[in-house]
């Protein structure tokens, strides 16, 4: 949905930040297979500081090329989903999820059940925003497998990643960053601080400098809080979803300590 924001940045920022938000969904999944063994496998990431300069150059340069910012999370990544798999793993929660084999985005995508919730439920609120933002759960689904990474993971990590991909636009729900291109910069800002991935925050830092000419210096206070709040919120990746979905959204939200963002609504109110 593009609005006067959006406009007034021009079509290169657009690209810039619009489109990392599938891009960067694709690349927080990635992992090294081992055809050889048949199985997905956690092998040591290499830090690749080179190859991801030049990818966000050539990203800078040509908004167009969103396929960079794969390229640099990737070269920034390391160990980065071996480490969420793993804090997930330690979860009760997290156990459960994988013991009972739970698909969220079977949950997601069944707008009737979503309906049927409270009207001041998380999942009616997510509904809302998915409706009025023309968008679907499975169309990351649809993003994803155009890339290929997933048709090599199996078992728990295969179900751990693609859990991962399918609450993003629960996070949006939540912390309120819209999708608008300072909120989705705010909201890499706040998946940095969760994931402690280095690509994330690198394509957070080229987002708020080119958004700066449009929002000023202030865009910087913002992205700073963004991620100072995804610093203090419990660790979204391994919450029960299916569960917190019918719960009252406010509640939810003070249960996760997620809080208002209040830099990020006044700067989009009163851009520089």
């Amino acid at each position: 949905m593009i609005n006067k924001h959006d406009a007034a940045l021009g079509p290169c920022s657009q690209k810039l930040i619009f489109l990392i938000d599938i891009d960067v969904n694709k690349a927080i999944i990635y992992i090294n297979v081992d055809n050889s063994l048949d199985k997905v496998t956690m092998q040591k990431q290499r830090i690749e500081p080179l190859v991801a300069w030049r990818a966000l150059r050539r990203l800078i340069a040509d908004p167009e090329q969103t396929h960079e910012v794969f390229t640099v999370i990737r070269a920034l990544s390391g160990n980065s989903m071996q480490r969420e798999f793993e804090q997930f793993c330690a979860t009760e929660t997290g156990r459960t999820i994988l013991r009972e084999q739970r698909s969220l985005l079977d949950t997601l995508k069944n707008r009737e059940y979503l309906a049927s919730l409270p009207a001041n439920s998380l999942g009616r609120h997510y509904l809302s925003f998915v409706t009025s933002e023309g968008i679907t759960a499975e169309g990351l689904v649809e993003a994803s497998d155009e890339d290929g990474e997933y048709q090599y993971l199996e078992g728990d990590i295969s179900l751990f990643a693609m859990r991962q991909r399918d609450q993003h636009d629960l996070w949006h729900t939540l912390t309120q960053y819209g999708r608008d291109e300072l909120g989705e910069d705010c909201l890499l800002a706040f998946t940095y601080a969760q994931t402690k991935n280095r690509g994330i925050g690198v394509i957070c830092l080229a987002g708020a400098l080119k958004l700066r000419a449009f929002y000023g210096n202030g865009i910087f206070g913002a992205v700073w809080r963004a991620y100072k709040d995804g610093k203090r919120a419990a660790w979204l990746p391994a919450q029960d979803w299916e569960a917190l979905l019918a719960q009252p959204i406010d509640e939810v939200r003070q249960q996760l300590g997620l809080t208002e963002p209040e830099s990020y609504q006044e700067l989009f109110a009163q851009p520089a």
